[in-house]
């Protein structure tokens, strides 16, 4: 049975807003009561259908409220088997090594997860088929690659696991979704209509712990897979598709290949993605505004050429413009990413995002509060320079929370009144957007 703790039938959407402290602090509330009517539900899930083993999928900025559903999973029956995946569990295990007497990582970052039995580190869906194997037939973990256990007081990894070479192999989430999601009628069609195409990422953001989970070597699904998925939704009545991958296409010529593809087998669909700014030219524009793509989100990130040099994005400020210019010629809608608050960051290069957020032509801005996330060499950065203590609380470390400050030549007081002024822009920019 799959339970996703997270979702809520009448959500609100995000604002911009909860910068400013709203959400953040009903987030840190929730953490530290108990008795609060999500903790008490998912009590009762795992109450009813006592599961001998439960896995839980944890990001940095959830893994506090990961460590909770474990604790009352042992709460309710001390013998349940709690295993931990997904990207912070991938970040923090991504340099234990395996076979030596170094694999033994002391876990400080996380509190040394009492309630967690083992990890899954990096891709999943082969390696806990095969954990769960070796459990039902009463073996030790040590001989399953990609897992992390407990040996003699310390985590001990076993040989990373090999990513899945073939992604067509892989099943179409949705359609197991009826028989094995809790309560999949409450579900809006639009909660299943994002997929992957990729898996992977040839670029190299400092920020960025994609590589982590996925590896920067790019595999393809290939289009005819891609799109029978896609065709298979279109059966359940969706007719808008977004996809998730890092940066779409990745290649020019799988672009076109599979924007070719859904053109051919999915005429009429309706689909959105983000893409990098090298990827963005007449040819391959024209080709996904023929395919159908309505929306793409383009991940420019600071006004500053020095910011965009430091973290590596790999292009210009005036690159990147030129890439918006060509999106919009095309009646393609689109949404920009910015962030502020890097290590490098002055406040004039800060003012410098906030004077490109307030000129550029898109419908919406979606913006960032820096966060260096474990694993990530922007993470190794920022701890080298003693902003990140030894014994750090992942769960203050997201793009949503008021608190980060990781600016060296500002203070933290200066760096949010700045900040809170991009917020104001942003609020006022998309408000006006809507509108259009």
């Amino acid at each position: 049975m799959a339970y996703n703790a997270d979702f809520a039938p009448a959500s609100d959407p995000f604002e911009v807003k909860y910068f400013k402290g709203e959400g953040f602090a009903r987030y840190r509330k929730l953490l530290s009561d108990a008795l609060h009517p999500v903790w008490q539900e998912i009590r009762y899930v795992i109450s009813a259908y006592k599961p001998a083993i439960v896995g839980i999928s944890a990001k940095s900025p959830t893994f506090a409220s990961a460590l909770l559903v474990a604790r009352i999973a042992k709460e309710i029956d001390p013998g349940t088997i709690v295993i931990a995946g997904g990207p912070h569990p991938s970040a923090v295990f991504s340099r234990v090594s395996y076979a030596t007497s170094k694999n033994r990582h002391p876990l400080s970052p996380v509190n040394d997860c009492p309630d967690i039995d083992l990890f899954v580190a990096g891709e999943g869906e082969a390696t806990i088929v095969e954990l769960l194997q070796a459990l039902e037939r009463g073996a030790g973990p040590d001989k399953v690659s990609g897992i992390v256990y407990r040996k003699e007081g310390a985590f001990v990894a076993t040989r990373p696991a090999k990513p899945v070479e073939n992604l067509d192999v892989l099943p179409f989430p949705h359609q197991y979704a009826p028989h094995v999601l809790k309560d999949f009628e409450t579900y809006p069609l639009s909660a299943f209509s994002n997929l992957f195409a990729v898996r992977g990422c040839p670029f190299n953001c400092l920020f960025c712990g994609s590589k982590n989970l996925w590896g920067r070597k790019v595999r393809f699904r290939s289009p005819e897979h891609v799109t029978a998925e896609i065709s298979s939704l279109r059966s359940m009545g969706i007719h808008a598709v977004h996809f998730d991958d890092d940066t779409f296409g990745v290649t020019a010529q799988y672009l076109q290949s599979l924007c070719r593809a859904i053109k051919s087998s999915c005429p009429g669909l309706e689909w959105s993605c983000e893409i990098h700014v090298h990827l963005v030219n007449d040819v391959n524009i024209s080709c996904m505004k023929e395919a159908g793509c309505s929306m793409i989100q383009l991940g420019i990130e600071s006004g500053n050429n020095e910011i965009l040099k430091e973290t590596r994005k790999g292009f210009t400020v005036e690159e990147a413009l030129a890439a918006c210019a060509t999106i919009r010629s095309r009646g393609i809608d689109l949404q920009t990413f910015f962030m502020a608050g890097f290590p490098q960051e002055t406040e004039r290069s800060i003012n410098d995002t906030l004077k490109v957020i307030e000129d550029i032509e898109c419908s919406k801005v979606i913006y960032s509060i820096f966060t260096p996330y474990p694993g990530t060499e922007a993470f190794d950065l920022c701890q080298d320079r003693g902003m990140i203590p030894e014994d750090y609380d992942p769960s203050f470390y997201s793009h949503q929370s008021p608190e980060n400050c990781f600016c060296a030549g500002l203070s933290r007081e200066r760096f949010r009144r700045i900040s809170l002024r991009i917020e104001e822009i942003v609020v006022q920019k998309n408000a006006a957007g809507r509108k259009v």
